[in-house]
């Protein structure tokens, strides 16, 4: 921190400040005892064929896919600590639509994708400390709990306002050839227009893009 204000010509309070954002948008990560390193998205750009790049890249056509058997908008969501981040987005051609959330943080526990990660993790990633600064955002541990023992069971998530008022998302992991889950695969849309008879055919509909990303990305391996 004390070289970044020495670099800018800012205070320490100043530096501090300009650290945080970046933290929260990903573009940096605390290592502790104001240490400061490259974040996700800076990683990402250095990184060209990461896994992160390749899984977008590799995604994209059966988010294309999705879009065109269901006329909503279909994400791909990845967790980066305890927050999750849209990577990919493709809209519907509905007027009355969920617009695009490309590039979006939100904690992970409001959105399909991060439940999906955070249902193969132990109940500490949700640790008390970690939301020192922002105890709004801090999730109820044993509802958490709960909703994500049924999230095991189901195998699918359904995000109900979680993130957004009126907005409805259904999600399915993407998982790699051990079973680990990379990503998450939803469809978002209006709440007005979500009907839960319709919800095993949304679910087959992400499973078979999910398993079909799933092979692509191990062919590649």
């Amino acid at each position: 921190m004390s070289q970044v204000a020495e670099r800018l010509g800012v205070v320490r309070s100043t530096a501090l400040r300009l650290l945080a954002m970046r933290v929260y948008r990903d573009f940096a990560v605390h290592g502790g005892n104001c240490v400061y390193r490259a974040g996700p998205v800076l990683e990402l750009a250095a990184h060209s064929q990461s896994l992160v790049s390749r899984l977008r890249a590799t995604a994209l056509p059966y988010l294309h896919r999705v879009v065109s058997l269901l006329d909503e908008a279909t994400n791909l969501i990845v967790r980066t600590g305890d927050t999750a981040r849209f990577i990919a987005n493709v809209e519907c051609r509905q007027a009355y639509r969920v617009g695009s959330r490309e590039g979006m943080v939100f904690p992970a526990h409001r959105t399909t994708a991060g439940l999906l990660t955070l249902a193969d993790l132990a109940d500490e990633v949700y640790a008390p400390e970690r939301y020192r600064d922002r105890p709004s955002e801090r999730p109820d541990p044993a509802r958490l709990r709960t909703g994500l023992k049924r999230l095991r069971r189901n195998g699918f998530a359904v995000n109900k306002e979680r993130s957004e008022r009126g907005l409805i998302a259904v999600g399915v992991p993407v998982r790699d050839r051990d079973g680990t889950v990379l990503a998450g695969l939803s469809v978002s849309m209006p709440g007005v227009r979500y009907d839960p008879k319709r919800l095993q055919s949304l679910v087959a509909t992400l499973e078979a893009a999910a398993h079909a990303i799933d092979e692509d990305l191990d062919d590649q391996l």
